[in-house]
Parts: structure tokens; C-alpha cells; sequence
């Protein structure tokens, strides 16, 4: 089918666009270009010697051509990607009578969260890469990719009625891995990566750095805590700690999740313990080589395959056919006969 062929076009776009973005932020681009949409009032980032002039006289401060390309291709790609999401919204809607496992607010949300994700990334410019807009920004790309495997896996043939008791330890999975995807966000964000040495808590420590909750506030600028001052070596380790702790509780929850499906001959349990195997690698070495850059780059690619493979799977449960609620009421009809 042909809605197919264009759903899975938009899930590895979008899968692309979060390893731009990751690229784009790691290499520090991300104001590359001081306003938006443009590129200091272009469509394009300059790099001719009068362009140039013209930009850093109208803008101040130095221009610098390639994070601004870097920056520019970041904001076309996310542009395309609106296109398709909405594309593929109108498909679906035509086609819905043929997909009556897909609700309609499945269709919708996509949307609605591209027009969102376009706002956060006008505030990351204008808000200077302030970490809670940079952090939500990511989290709304991983939400986006989540809410399209899900029409995937929703107009996917559906797993057998013994799966249904798989849904608790996989909405389990799904929600710890959520928890550190935004843990794994508030570290790049905050350029927290290497404020760990290679001991597994950070100094030693589990995760009592003084500066914790200053270090977690919403409400303040990057390198910043809220009253101003800069944070210390203290606060971003403090963040990293979370961070690897996170990833200890991730790992054994989706490793039941694995135990779990194994004990059912799924031929789910393989591909995903080999994600998690490799996001686990990805992790360990980017703290040994000293975050080299396509390896964070690849680690955020990772936790985005974790969670498409995991919503895969849940969105391809058995629907219960009885809530607890109509339980109660077919109890209740039946003492009352």
C-alpha cells in the first residue's frame, strides 16, 4: 500500500533529522544562525567575503559560515519533514476507513506536535540555547518519531492474544526509557558529557553533588544557575551521575522486557536486546574515548532505535477486549439479574 511506502519515508526522515539535530548541537551550531527562520535576514547562511561584512555589521559579533550551514540544512530538513507529516496526515484521513486500528487523534497528534516542535525551534535561537527549550526540543523530535512508529505499528498485523500479558513490563520499559531520554537530553543540553571521569557514579559518588536541584531548575540560562552565577564542575556531574544511574534501571527493566518476550519465542526479543546491547557500548565509549563525536552522535541515534522498537511492540499489543470498568458492569448486571 502505498500509505505504507509514505509512512516509512517519514519515520527515517525523522529518524535523520534526529541525528542532524544531535550533530548540529554537538558541534556547538545551533546559534550558528542568530535569528529564524532565515540566516542573519538570508535564506541561506553567508559566506561571501561582502555578505559577511554585511552580517556582522548588522548583527555583530563573528559570523561563522559553517555553523550557519550547519544550522540552515538543520531547519530545511525539519521544513520537509512538516511537509510529509501533513501529507501523510491527509492520506490517512482518506484512507482511514481501510486502518480501523488507527484512532483518529493518532492521525491528528503528528501535526500538531510539528507545528510545536517549529516554535521550540525558533525559542532555542531566541532564548539562546536555554537547556529546558533545547531538552524539550529533542523530547518533542523523539515524541514525533514515536507517535509514527506508532501508526505503524497500529496498522501492523497485531500479535497474538498471549502477547497481552507483555503490555506491563513494556509500558514499564517505555516509560523508564522515556525518563532518560530526558536525562540523556539535559546532559547535552547542559554540555554535561565529560564532567565525569570514567568512575561509574561520577566521583565515586551515587548522586550527592550539593548542587543537584540547582542543576536540574527549568529556569535557568545555559552555563548558568538561577540566580546567575555559573555552574560548577559540581552541577554538571551531578547531571551525568542521574544520568548513567538512569541507564542501570533502564537496562534491567527492558532486559525483563526481553526475558519476557524470549520466553514466548518472540522474534521480537533478539533485534532488541542487540539495540540495547549496542546503546549500552555506544554509552560506555563515548566515556572512554572522550565523547568523539560520531559516537554521541550514534548514542542519540540509539536511544531514538530503543524507542521506536519498544512503541513497535506496544502499539502492536492485543487491545484488550474488556476494560476493568465493563467487568465490574457485567458483574453488576449479572447479580442484579
Amino acid at each position: 500500500m502505498m500509505i505504507r511506502a509514505l509512512l516509512l519515508l517519514t519515520i527515517l526522515w525523522t529518524f535523520t533529522l534526529l541525528m542532524l539535530g544531535a550533530y548540529v548541537r554537538l558541534t556547538d551550531a545551533g546559534l550558528g544562525c542568530p535569528d529564524w527562520p532565515g540566516c542573519y535576514g538570508q535564506l541561506t547562511a553567508p559566506d561571501e567575503p561582502h555578505e559577511i561584512t554585511q552580517a556582522e555589521q548588522t548583527f555583530g559579533g563573528e559570523v561563522h559560515a559553517g555553523k550557519g550551514s550547519k544550522e540552515m540544512l538543520h531547519r530545511y530538513v525539519a521544513a520537509g519533514l512538516g511537509v510529509l507529516v501533513l501529507v501523510l496526515a491527509l492520506a490517512m484521513v482518506l484512507w482511514r476507513q481501510r486502518l480501523d486500528r488507527l484512532p483518529i487523534w493518532l492521525i491528528v497528534l503528528p501535526v500538531l506536535l510539528i507545528v510545536f516542535q517549529a516554535l521550540l525551534g525558533m525559542w532555542t535561537v531566541t532564548l539562546k540555547l536555554m537547556p529546558v527549550v533545547v531538552t524539550a526540543h529533542l523530547l518533542g523530535g523523539m515524541s514525533l518519531l514515536a507517535l509514527l512508529v506508532a501508526m505503524a505499528g497500529r496498522i501492523a498485523t497485531p500479535l497474538p492474544a498471549a502477547f497481552a500479558e507483555v503490555r506491563s513490563a513494556c509500558y514499564l520499559a517505555l516509560l523508564l526509557l522515556t525518563g532518560q531520554i530526558i536525562l540523556g537530553g539535559w546532559v547535552s543540553t547542559n554540555y554535561a558529557g565529560l564532567a565525569c571521569s570514567t568512575s561509574v557514579f561520577c566521583q565515586n559518588e551515587l548522586a550527592g553533588h550539593s548542587g543537584i536541584w540547582e542543576a536540574f531548575r527549568p529556569d535557568r540560562l545555559l552555563g548558568q544557575t538561577a540566580d546567575g552565577a555559573s555552574l560548577s564542575l559540581a552541577h554538571l556531574a551531578a547531571i551525568q551521575s542521574l544520568h548513567r544511574l538512569g541507564a542501570m534501571l533502564v537496562l534491567l527493566v527492558i532486559g525483563r522486557l526481553i526475558y519476557v518476550l524470549h520466553q514466548r519465542s518472540s522474534r521480537l526479543a533478539l533485534p532488541l536486546a542487540a539495540a540495547l546491547l549496542l546503546q549500552i557500548g555506544l554509552g560506555i565509549s563515548n566515556v572512554l574515548f572522550s565523547l568523539p563525536l560520531p559516537l554521541a552522535v550514534a548514542h542519540n541515534g540509539g536511544a531514538a532505535l530503543l524507542l521506536a522498537m519498544i512503541v513497535f511492540i506496544a502499539a502492536r499489543l492485543p487491545v484488550a477486549k474488556y476494560t476493568a470498568i465493563s467487568r465490574l458492569d457485567a458483574t453488576w448486571v449479572r447479580s442484579s439479574l
